[in-house]
């Protein structure tokens, strides 16, 4: 085949399947070649699915709006049944644990067509901002194999930036989908709370702060697969209100004058900003501005709140301690310290000390601080520029430390 399958986001890889000038399995069978390439230098995917995939590229996929496009999932929260499904844990691995059911979000992407190649690496139930776990070991940057591809949806990340398929599978609860987005040079969109549905297995992913998405490399990709993820499921807990057109029409259109917040610091108070980080945030101002935008030095006051950080922890780490006790009642055993990396252990042991009612006022600080963000909107603003990241991708190893306190760990990460 004379066209660069490689280079074609996934709308013109389905558009080629539809027009009959190419099919499923031609597709998929040049993403495997890619992923045989260049997977041993990178270590994104960590489950091949290859036999899978075949038979599935072969068959009759469902007409959706992707139908026989290459896709790879994230090893975490939900997927396929029966395909593996150990989040970073050195246990289920050895479990050969896999997803006892489809998840909501799964259905949707075999019903838009989409087919799975691969699992992709991730930290030890996502919780940190590189993708180093112990039992599967490092994934690498495509740019600069010495470096992070970010976290914790970085084996997916890698995939797309080395362009072994044109979207992947991720999820967002402190930056998991946007910091490999940016530490790769693709496109990664946290969608808002509601927007996807976390079922069957969950209402809400960190009361809220958690949910699945993608990562792509062009926009009216991403917008194509939001309209895919999004909507309400049986049982949500509540959605988000749905957009007035499809999200693949909204981003065909030009956008009317926008008004544009502008931040080139870090949030909260946090360390110093890179200034590699300064310049692209202020390269991005002026490109904006030369397009006719309003861009003005403005942004929330809450952004500049050192309060935010103990309550989003302490809503985290009471999290990790349910998911210990969780996966416990999934095995069938007590489990120790052993079961998990210390880094996760720090987590879990902190969270059992969390008692409800500090819980609640942890949440309730962030459904205010929620409001007080709000405002910013709510004031005639329409978006907020701001740094992804504070630093150039780190080497690997500068986020995990072996050996180190795990708090001291966990506060780099938030750097």
């Amino acid at each position: 085949m004379s066209v660069d399958l490689a280079n074609l986001d996934m709308t013109a890889q389905a558009e080629l399947i539809a027009r009959g000038d190419a099919t499923s399995t031609e597709l998929v069978e040049a993403a495997i070649e890619r992923l045989e390439k260049v997977n041993p230098q990178l270590n994104a995917a960590i489950h091949l699915l290859y036999d899978r995939a075949r038979e599935r590229a072969a068959g009759e996929l469902p007409d959706g709006a992707f139908r026989g496009v290459p896709f790879v999932m994230k090893d975490l929260l939900g997927g396929n049944a029966g395909e593996p499904l150990h989040g970073g844990m050195r246990l289920m691995k050895e479990l050969n644990f896999v997803a006892p059911e489809d998840s909501y979000l799964a259905a949707k992407f075999k019903a838009a067509g989409l087919v799975t190649i691969a699992k992709t690496n991730t930290p030890e139930w996502g919780l940190a901002g590189t993708t180093e776990p112990e039992i599967y070991g490092p994934t690498r940057n495509p740019w600069d194999l010495a470096r992070s591809s970010g976290g914790s949806s970085g084996g997916s990340a890698a995939a797309v930036a080395a362009r072994v398929v044109a979207a992947g599978h991720g999820g967002d609860g402190g930056g998991s989908l946007r910091i490999p987005a940016s530490e790769c040079g693709i496109v990664g969109l946290k969608p808002t709370r509601g927007r996807v549905s976390g079922g069957p297995a969950f209402g809400e992913i960190w009361h809220g702060f958690a949910t699945e998405g993608v990562m792509t490399r062009t926009i009216r990709d991403m917008a194509g697969l939001l309209d895919v993820m999004a909507g309400r499921m049986p049982g949500d807990p509540y959605s988000a209100t749905p957009p007035a057109r499809p999200y693949r029409e909204l981003a065909a259109r030009d956008p009317e004058t926008l008004r544009i917040g502008f931040l080139a610091a870090s949030p909260f108070g946090a360390g110093p900003l890179h200034e590699d980080c300064r310049r692209a945030v202020a390269a991005a101002a002026e490109k904006l501005s030369d397009l006719g935008h309003r861009v003005e030095d403005e942004h929330p006051a809450a952004y500049d709140d050192p309060g935010f950080m103990d309550p989003f922890e302490r809503i985290i780490v009471a999290h990790a301690a349910h998911t210990f006790d969780a996966v416990a009642q999934q095995v069938g055993r007590e489990l120790g310290p052993d079961a998990v990396e210390a880094y996760t252990w720090h987590f879990i042991e902190v969270g059992r000390s969390v008692s409800a009612s500090e819980y609640l006022a942890a949440v309730d600080w962030i459904q205010a601080f929620g409001r007080r963000m709000a405002s910013f909107w709510a004031d005639g603003f329409d978006l907020l520029l701001t740094p992804t990241i504070a630093e150039p991708p780190p080497r690997l190893g500068e986020l995990t430390n072996k050996g180190v306190d795990p708090r001291t760990v966990w506060e780099r990460n938030l750097e």
